[in-house]
Parts: C-alpha cells; sequence; structure tokens
C-alpha cells in the first residue's frame, strides 16, 4: 500500500476546487444564458452612457474658462478617485433611499448609470489628451475654411483625437466589462443577474470555486477579442489604405521602346 505524495495531494485538492468539470459543465448553460446577455446589457449601457459623458466633459476640459472647467474638473477628479464599490453604493442604494429614483425599483437602472459615471470621468482624460494632441494648425486651417468653432472640434479635431486614443478606449472598455461584476451588491432581480451574480450562487450551491473559473473563461471571451479587433483597427488606420499591387496597364498610346538619353544613342 502506497500513501500519495503531500504534492499529488494538493494538486488534487487544488483541481477538485477549481476545476470540477462537471460543476463547470453545469454552470455555463445558466452563465451564457442569462449571465452573459446582462452583463454585456450592463457594460454597453454603461459605455454609451460613459462616451457621452466624457465628450461633454472633455469639451469643458479644454475650455479658457477656469469656471467652465470648473465642473467637469470636479466630476472627473472624483469620480476617478473614488472606489468602484463607493459609487456603485451611492448610485443604486443611496440615490433611491434619498427619493430619487430615475429607474423606480430596478437595479439594472442603477447599475447602467453608476458604472457609467466611473466610466465618463476616465473617459473624459482619454478624449482631452487625444484631443490635445491633434495640432493645432488643424484646427487653424478649418477656421480658415469659414466653420465655426464647434464645427471644426467636431468634424476635424474631435475625429483624428479620438483615432490617436483607441488603444486607451479599448482598455477602459474592458475594465467597464470587469467592473460590471460589481453591481451584484444592488441585488439584481431573476432574469437580471450578470456573470459574477450568478457564479457567486453557483459556488455557494456547490460549495466549490469552479463556477468563478467558468464565470472567468466567460469574461476572457468577451475581453480579448475586442482588445486583439482594435489593436489591429488602430493599425490598419495608422498604415492607411493598402495599395493596389496590381500593375497598372500598358497605355497603347505610349512608344514600346525604350527613350534614348537625349543627344546621342543609349550606351
Amino acid at each position: 500500500m502506497t500513501l500519495s505524495s503531500p504534492v499529488s495531494l494538493a494538486s488534487s485538492a487544488l483541481a477538485d476546487t477549481f476545476f470540477d468539470w462537471g460543476v463547470i459543465a453545469e454552470t455555463f448553460p445558466r452563465l451564457i444564458s442569462e449571465g452573459l446577455l446582462n452583463t454585456l446589457t450592463i457594460a454597453a449601457g454603461a459605455i454609451v452612457l460613459g462616451v457621452v459623458i466624457a465628450l461633454a466633459a472633455a469639451m469643458l476640459l479644454l475650455s479658457n474658462r477656469w469656471w467652465v472647467r470648473l465642473p467637469a474638473r470636479l466630476y472627473v477628479d472624483v469620480f476617478r478617485g473614488l472606489p468602484v464599490i463607493i459609487t456603485v453604493m451611492l448610485v443604486g442604494v443611496g440615490l433611491p433611499a434619498a427619493g430619487i429614483r430615475p429607474f423606480g425599483t430596478d437595479p439594472l437602472g442603477y447599475a447602467v448609470l453608476a458604472i457609467g459615471i466611473i466610466s465618463g470621468a476616465y473617459t473624459a482624460e482619454i478624449f482631452r489628451s487625444g484631443i490635445q494632441s491633434v495640432d493645432p494648425g488643424q484646427l487653424q486651417a478649418a477656421r480658415s475654411l469659414g466653420l465655426s468653432y464647434l464645427k471644426a472640434m467636431r468634424l476635424v479635431v474631435v475625429p483624428q483625437g479620438i483615432r490617436r486614443v483607441l488603444p486607451a478606449m479599448t482598455g477602459q472598455f474592458v475594465k467597464d466589462i470587469k467592473e460590471s461584476s460589481l453591481v451584484y451588491l444592488l441585488g439584481l432581480a431573476v432574469g437580471q443577474r450578470e456573470l459574477y451574480f450568478i457564479a457567486q450562487e453557483e459556488v455557494a450551491r456547490t460549495y466549490n470555486s469552479s463556477p468563478l473559473i467558468a464565470a472567468g473563461i466567460c469574461y476572457l471571451a468577451l475581453t480579448i477579442p475586442m482588445t486583439y479587433f482594435v489593436n489591429y483597427l488602430d493599425r490598419r488606420l495608422r498604415e492607411g489604405p493598402r495599395p493596389d499591387k496590381t500593375p497598372a496597364s500598358a497605355d497603347p498610346d505610349l512608344p514600346t521602346t525604350p527613350l534614348q538619353p537625349a543627344g546621342g544613342e543609349a550606351r
């Protein structure tokens, strides 16, 4: 009779706790059918809201008037400095407790609002840095063509600035997807639970951590392809359109014999 070594016992316990494929297979259907859709809903809503807030805040931050910059600077500094979990609780629990209920009793709306406010604070700084990196001559040239300041910014400067910060924006969008896991604190209703909430429930039911691995796989399936796609898009935008490799057809009106050097015969 042989006794198992401590290393093999530890490896077996680790595998049983985190990589119980039976538990993972049992958890995946619910993660995909309910959790994945709700995570995408929360993240997409927060990203759209964050971009809208960020564009407005970035334009205020670029103003020459301090009293115009001040509200945007306070917003950015406060919500970048607060822990995400505090903002989620302030918005999702504090607002309804204070009688401010724009979404009624639906926790999903407050979840989108909380993550969107945080995303807007970070994305505003990304937009500001991207817009400021554009050559000032671009704005001057647009103004010389008769465009107003706002129109020149909207049509010329802002698109160039956003293109320059695509990788940083992608990082923020990936962060929004991951931060959506904190909205479980708001007590989502049945049918609204996102990936982490479902995984947590399965951990409590099975006394096994394998559902967290299943949820992690789902998060990676969302974030990694997004990162590679935007990196590819950014590379294509920097390289410009690919040259046409098809050789141009010969012009029948041009002479087919090589040209001779002026003043004598070819050597």
